[in-house]
């Protein structure tokens, strides 16, 4: 579904991304793991085109990416769920859901989708007329996920959705992904928790200093010597 072809991206005169490549097939959970400042963010925004590589190729759907803009992503069917959450702070809960779905016209399966988003977080239908400003750091980011999903992507990117939760809310949120999975939503998780995300992935890879230097089924990753050291506190 997703193919990465040997991508550079700087930041002014710093190479942030080196000569990456990976893929994320239909159906899966991929996990792109690694400490704070490896990359992972500039990766996840180069696929949605908020940076540019200065060199290699990116496929969606064997579709190149390189001279489209960052909404068209929505209309080829990939959600980019930002760090940060960055939700409508002044709009209601319900209209960040509904802008979400701003390039839909199946209103019905908008409604159904909706219904879905609330069966998934139901503190959400809680407070449909609150301003998301408002909302708790772990409400806000369910809400960034379930505005995500009224796009119905076939890709949903997701950049740190645990960042800053209480454990509790943090193991909601990885069951949450895990159901998304099973509906048949394929996911690029990045994450600094590699614990929970490679106990959820199929596959991994791992970035450091903006390199790929480790990939593999995810299982076989948590129990590799030098990825508990490193990423696992073993």
């Amino acid at each position: 579904m997703l193919k990465i072809e040997n991508i550079d991206v700087y930041y002014d005169k710093i190479h942030a991304i080196k000569n990456v490549s990976f893929e994320v097939r239909a159906g899966e959970v991929v996990s792109l793991i690694g400490a704070n400042g490896a990359g992972k963010t500039t990766i996840l925004k180069t696929i949605s085109k908020l940076m540019e590589p200065t060199h290699g190729v990116i496929l969606f759907d064997d579709q190149p990416l390189s001279k489209l803009a960052p909404h068209q992503m929505v209309y080829l069917g990939m959600a980019h769920v930002p760090e940060g959450r960055r939700v409508f702070a002044k709009m209601t809960v319900e209209e960040n859901l509904y802008m979400g779905a701003y390039i839909r016209k199946d209103k019905t399966h908008i409604e159904k989708d909706l219904e879905r988003v609330f069966e998934y977080f139901p503190r959400l239908k809680e407070r449909t007329s609150q301003p998301a400003g408002t909302l708790s750091g772990g409400e806000q980011q369910m809400l960034a996920i379930g505005r995500a999903l009224m796009s119905k992507p076939k890709l949903l990117l997701m950049d740190e959705p645990s960042m800053g939760l209480a454990p509790l809310l943090v193991q909601e949120i990885f069951n949450i992904i895990q159901e998304i999975k099973k509906s048949g939503t394929t996911i690029l998780l990045v994450e600094q928790n590699a614990n929970q995300a490679l106990q959820i992935a199929d596959r991994a890879y791992v970035l450091e200093t903006g390199k790929i230097t480790m990939s593999g089924n995810a299982k076989e990753l948590l129990n590799d010597e030098s990825i508990k050291k490193a990423y696992l506190g073993g």
